[in-house]
């Protein structure tokens, strides 16, 4: 069986804890080295190539930050493949990831079997000779927030990411579509420790403050088939699902490089 060999950069020691103690009960998935900043990062990157697969990596860390770690990587031409995870979603770090190489970028928080998930994807193009997730183009939760950015929600408020996880679950699982009071609004509340009834009211919000001061042109491409825009704003059960299945219709689009 062939194992994937783990590396997390990460200066948190809860959080590495918590990695490793999930991936001990899975048998292909494995952490073998971990490094407290990105200088110890650097280090080990340059001296144990060749006992690990693919690389964790934090951007937020003392003494050198995961962008000078993915500088790093880049100028001397590692060919790791490396998941960013991080709670800091700015467009320009974002931006900066990107022209970095890196393969996926994960918010936190985030679910370990979500994690599991991508490192399974990324290894199994790795072992098919697949090639690299491109970090803007591919990238689901990059393409969501890209979206919600353009139209006008800001990423401060509550709203923002049960929106965000909200159409991430619809597209991963298009059936919970008719179930969004029943079954993603639970699921939502329980990972972010709300209750139903705010996050409810945390989407409806969000969606008003959306619709007063976004892209008018994007949000009649996005919801003019389904609601008459000049007349009402789209439930919160419309905005997530609308927003999902153009994402994935989009995601069905040959790929090129701009």
């Amino acid at each position: 069986m062939k194992k994937t060999r783990l590396f997390v950069i990460d200066d948190n020691e809860s959080s590495v804890g918590l990695v490793k103690e999930y991936f001990k009960k899975i048998p292909d998935i494995d952490v073998s080295i971990t490094a407290k900043d990105g200088s110890e990062g650097i280090i080990l990157l340059e001296r144990k190539q060749e006992e690990f697969d693919m690389i964790l990596l934090d951007l937020v860390m003392p003494r050198k930050d995961g962008i000078k770690v993915l500088e790093y990587i880049q100028d001397k031409n590692i060919e790791k493949k490396v998941i960013v995870l991080t709670s800091y979603n700015a467009q320009d770090t974002i931006r900066k990831v990107s022209s970095l190489g890196a393969s996926y970028y994960m918010l936190k928080p985030y679910k370990f079997s979500d994690l599991e998930m991508v490192i399974r994807e990324l290894s199994k193009q790795e072992f098919e000779g697949g090639e690299f997730i491109n970090l803007y183009h591919n990238n689901l939760q990059v393409s969501i927030t890209k979206t919600l950015h353009k139209l006008g929600v800001p990423s401060h408020i509550k709203g923002y990411q049960y929106i965000q996880e909200g159409i991430m679950m619809v597209y991963r699982n298009p059936n919970i579509r008719t179930g969004i009071t029943k079954k993603l609004y639970p699921t939502i509340a329980d990972k972010y420790n709300s209750t139903t009834i705010r996050v409810e009211r945390a989407i409806r919000h969000a969606i008003e403050v959306s619709w007063n001061r976004g892209d008018w042109e994007l949000m009649e491409d996005i919801f003019g088939h389904s609601i008459d825009i000049e007349k009402a704003k789209p439930t919160n059960s419309e905005y997530i699902i609308t927003i999902a299945d153009k994402i994935r219709l989009e995601y069905r689009k040959p790929f090129t490089n701009n």
